[in-house]
Parts: C-alpha cells; sequence; structure tokens
C-alpha cells in the first residue's frame, strides 16, 4: 500500500503485485489548505471508510508532500548540518523532525520535515514501514525517461506544481511552486525558461499529473510554448491492469 498525504489532499493505492493489479485507490483533494492535524483526521477517517487498518500489507510507503524540504548534492551533504540547509527557504520549529533521503544513482539528497504525525499513525497500525519525499519519487521516475535533449517536465496538482529540467540523465533544475490561476503556471514556467535559457521553440513542455489537453493550463501553455504535450512517465508498476492505473497519480505507482 502506498499512501500520499499533503496539506491539499491525500491518496492511497493498493497494489497486488502478483496479480499486478490495483486492488483498491482514492484520492481526496481538500477545499482549502489544511494542517497537520486536520490532515491526519481525514486520513483516520479514509482508512476506516476504505478498511484500510484491516489488512495485512507486505509493505506499506507514505509519500509525503510539502515545500519543507532541500535537494543537496551528495557531496556537499553532511548529516549533522541538516537544520542549515533549511533554515533559508523554510519556517522550522523546535520540535520539527528532519531527516533526508538519498538517491544514490544520481549523488542527490533530499533534506525535508516530514508529517510526523502521520508517521507515528501508520507505524502504531502497521508497524515497520518505509517513508520519503515527494521530490524524490518524481526524479526517480524522470531519470529513467529516454531524453537526448532538454526536457521540462512539470508535475501539475490541484495547487501546486514541480518543475523539473533535464538535460539526458543530467538535473538542471528541480523547484516546486504554487500557484492559483493558469497565468500564474505559465509564468513560473517562462521564468524557468528565461533563466535556464531554454528556447520556447525547441525545449519539450512535458506535463503530467492532474491535467488534459483543453484544460485551462494546458491551453495557456500552448500558447507559449511551441513543443507541449501531455506525457505519463513509465517506470515501475506499468503493466497494470483491472483498475485504470493513468488515472492514480505516479507517486503512488511508482514509489
Amino acid at each position: 500500500m502506498s499512501i500520499q498525504v499533503s496539506l491539499d489532499g491525500l491518496s492511497f493505492c493498493v497494489l497486488d503485485t502478483i496479480a499486478k493489479r490495483v486492488v483498491n485507490a482514492h484520492s481526496l483533494n481538500f477545499k482549502t489548505e489544511s494542517t497537520p492535524y486536520l490532515l491526519l483526521k481525514e486520513l483516520k477517517k479514509v482508512f476506516d471508510d476504505h478498511n484500510l487498518g484491516k489488512e495485512k500489507y507486505e509493505e506499506v510507503t507514505i509519500v509525503h508532500k510539502n515545500d519543507l524540504f532541500c535537494l543537496v548534492p551528495k557531496s556537499l551533504f553532511d548529516k549533522n548540518e541538516l537544520p542549515n540547509y533549511l533554515k533559508f527557504n523554510t519556517k522550522l520549529l523546535a520540535n520539527d523532525e528532519i531527516v533526508y533521503d538519498v538517491l544514490p544513482s544520481h549523488d542527490l539528497v533530499c533534506v525535508y520535515v516530514p508529517f510526523t504525525n502521520i508517521n507515528n499513525y501508520v507505524f502504531d497500525d502497521f508497524g515497520e514501514f518505509e517513508f520519503k519525499h515527494h521530490s524524490m519519487v518524481i526524479l526517480q521516475t524522470l531519470f529513467h525517461q529516454k531524453n537526448k535533449r532538454k526536457v521540462c517536465y512539470v508535475h501539475v496538482s490541484k495547487s501546486a506544481m514541480e518543475i523539473t529540467v533535464l538535460e539526458q540523465k543530467k538535473l538542471l533544475l528541480y523547484n516546486q511552486f504554487s500557484y492559483k490561476t493558469p497565468e500564474d503556471f505559465i509564468y513560473y514556467v517562462l521564468f524557468t525558461y528565461e533563466q535556464l535559457k531554454l528556447n520556447v521553440e525547441e525545449v519539450k513542455l512535458k506535463l503530467f499529473g492532474d491535467i488534459e489537453e483543453g484544460d485551462p493550463i494546458f491551453d495557456i501553455c500552448y500558447q507559449y510554448i511551441k513543443k507541449v504535450n501531455i506525457s505519463v512517465p513509465k517506470y515501475g508498476h506499468d503493466n497494470l491492469t483491472d483498475m485504470d492505473s493513468s488515472t492514480i497519480d505516479l507517486t503512488l505507482l511508482n514509489n
């Protein structure tokens, strides 16, 4: 079972890895940004509604999606300096737990603050489990895509966007932004193109996540970027049957 938690919603996916099928899946978007306390309350309700706590799972993974993170090159990383990596762009509280994930194949470390109350609740129900930051799942997935030239990927959700720019297997940029309107969205995309000196007529823009052709966000991107399309990155569980895996967030399928 994989569970993704954020302050604007949560989702889960239960996989039968032997039969290669999705057994159960559900997503919930909050009308307004929540708090860690209310997030846990909603997660408990989802567990009760879908009888998730009554099943046994070979593996349980929690994906924490928030903006309390920082990517650090492994060559510059020191596990004794975790607060110092975050303090310049994140408001830290005295009782915040700071942890890190390592992406060894690309010498990247993600330092972040998980939702500790969510971790505690899941541990009480299931015992040992794995947890990671959303950025690591996105990057791990995109690093497995085959690109010979520069590509700009944008993962779209209700109120947040993650921009990743790759040149073959080299990471040029990864960042997360909050947005409210399509105009906000295209501003961050064009700003990224400008800062990295990407040609809007040559560098592909691949959108994935909660986005379809004809959406206002897609339409406004199409006005400014010549090569834009909806892309569903494949990696991990990409041969599932029964349920339509394309409707399930890739961070639940690819972690």
